[in-house]
């Protein structure tokens, strides 16, 4: 699964920074008198829609976005009777950290 998440993960960042682009909202903000926003608008609008479908196909696998810059991601899991989640960041190997639900990435502990 990491592999595909890495390649959404990515994607989702792509998409987002066209959807943060000061040039796109320029542009989109002297177009938008006249004509709804033409190319510009529907630039901005297509980033939207990619943004929100490709966090919706990470979230229905019940998988937590924690931050999109870093691509870090929480799996709920179940870790010695108690519910944790498992965290991973773009660029690691693995799955090889969890945490409380409470502590988040500051209580990161290695899976043994």
């Amino acid at each position: 699964m990491l592999p595909r998440l890495d390649a959404t993960l990515r994607r989702l960042r792509d998409e987002r920074d066209r959807l943060t682009d000061a040039e796109a909202h320029e542009l989109l903000s002297t177009a938008a008198p006249g004509n709804g926003g033409g190319q510009p608008g529907r630039e901005v609008g297509e980033a939207f829609l990619a943004v929100r479908a490709l966090l919706g196909e990470i979230q229905d696998r019940g998988i937590v976005v924690r931050d999109i810059d870093r691509g870090l991601i929480d799996f709920p899991a179940i870790l010695e009777g108690r519910e944790v989640y498992l965290c991973w960041e773009l660029d690691e190997d693995g799955i090889g950290f969890w945490h409380d639900l409470e502590s988040g990435y500051g209580g990161r502990q290695p899976l043994e």
